[in-house]
């Protein structure tokens, strides 16, 4: 069932991501070409500010041209422990520290064509401070109950994917 790569071409390298163009033999012996986009790999939190209340962020997306609610979130650094990533990325974006931070589960993001995988945690013993974001980041952070996270999943308020994941997660939801 798997396939073996052939060879490949880089076509593109950025600041975030690559694309690389890959010609691979399918298992009948055929040749196929495969588009993957390469990325480091990124952490989200699930930050509980209290048993029944997480914490999240509101922010631009610019590929999907809309304001998007989500979990913390943010790429790995090359060669960074997620642990470490997940602990910053919460005190960039919220402000936030975690007296815990307890690993949830790892997953890939569309494996269809990234290998992008996300690693999440669940923050708690959340300790306020000031949120440093990034330069080019405008992020509004907020608190939202459990009956109101599983309203919003219910209506399809929540698009983001990382973010969908964890909260289901959090509500005990298959």
């Amino acid at each position: 069932m798997r396939e073996r790569k052939i060879d490949g071409t880089s076509v593109y390298v950025g600041k975030i991501l690559s694309l690389r163009v890959d010609r691979v033999e399918l298992p009948n012996g055929r040749v196929a070409t495969r588009e993957v986009v390469g990325h480091p790999g990124a952490v989200a939190i699930l930050a509980q500010s209290a048993p029944d209340a997480v914490v999240l962020v509101r922010q631009f997306r610019y590929p999907i041209d809309e304001v998007s609610l989500e979990l913390p979130a943010g790429k790995l650094e090359q060669g960074e422990d997620p642990l470490l990533a997940a602990h910053r990325e919460l005190a960039e974006e919220t402000g936030y520290t975690a007296g815990n931070m307890r690993f949830v589960m790892s997953f890939y993001s569309t494996p269809g064509f990234s290998d992008e995988r996300m690693h999440l945690y669940l923050a708690t013993d959340l300790k306020a401070g000031t949120p440093q974001p990034d330069d080019d980041e405008f992020i509004d952070c907020l608190t939202v109950d459990r009956s109101t996270v599983a309203r919003m999943v219910d209506k399809g308020e929540l698009t983001d994917a990382k973010t969908l994941v964890g909260l289901l997660w959090w509500l005990g939801r298959p």
